[in-house]
């Protein structure tokens, strides 16, 4: 579409979009994923379906949306102190993974993937979903880096360690949990994973947040 045309068209909702994907988080949380449907979705949200089914045209997408809306909302900050920061970041990313995890199971039920595994599969079926979620998890992956980076310069992150793997050493045993052994994350278990991937990280003196 041209710039010209897109100027013409109508303006996107934010408030439908809201209303739908909340309807969508509600729906999914009662009757699961199996259960989904878009029309349900549009009559909850009190939506047209044809605007519906325009933003999202299936259940993938829906769910999708729902789960960047979820994992992007991920804070790495700089304050000082890099294992603060990075806990702080893994712990975030383990009780987010854990919701997805949960949607749509009773108390009782065994440990699966849950809803995170139908978003990979989703991402793998939609050529679309993937280009549209790569970008976001991208930066977010940067934001990282770049935090690492000032850890090296200003707190004694070492100087040989590569960033990428160290980014990987964090987030990646928490998609592993959830996904592979249906395993629950949260907090204590991304404390444990923070200290156990800068045990060594480094040089000199005791990292931030070990000192006395």
């Amino acid at each position: 579409m041209s710039e010209t045309a897109a100027q013409r068209g109508r303006p996107r909702d934010s408030d439908v979009d809201k209303r739908v994907l909340d309807a969508a988080w509600d729906l999914l949380d009662t009757v699961g994923y199996a259960g989904l449907h878009v029309d349900e979705v549009a009559e909850r949200a009190g939506a047209a379906k044809t605007t519906v089914y325009r933003r999202w045209p299936t259940k993938d997408h829906l769910a999708a949306a729902l789960a960047v809306r979820i994992l992007a909302d991920v804070p790495i900050e700089d304050t000082g102190d890099v294992r603060h920061d990075l806990t702080r970041f893994a712990t975030t990313l383990a009780v987010n993974l854990n919701r997805l995890r949960l949607v749509g199971h009773g108390p009782g039920d065994e440990a699966s993937a849950g809803l995170a595994a139908e978003i990979v599969a989703a991402l793998a079926r939609h050529a679309d979903l993937g280009d549209m979620a790569r970008p976001l998890f991208a930066r977010r992956h940067e934001l990282v880096l770049a935090r690492l980076a000032s850890a090296r310069e200003r707190e004694g992150l070492r100087a040989d360690l590569d960033p990428q793997i160290l980014v990987d050493q964090i987030a990646g045993p928490l998609y592993y949990r959830v996904l592979i052994t249906g395993a629950p994350v949260g907090r204590g278990y991304a404390e444990h994973l923070v200290s156990a991937v800068l045990d060594g990280a480094f040089t000199g003196a005791a990292p931030p947040g070990e000192e006395g």
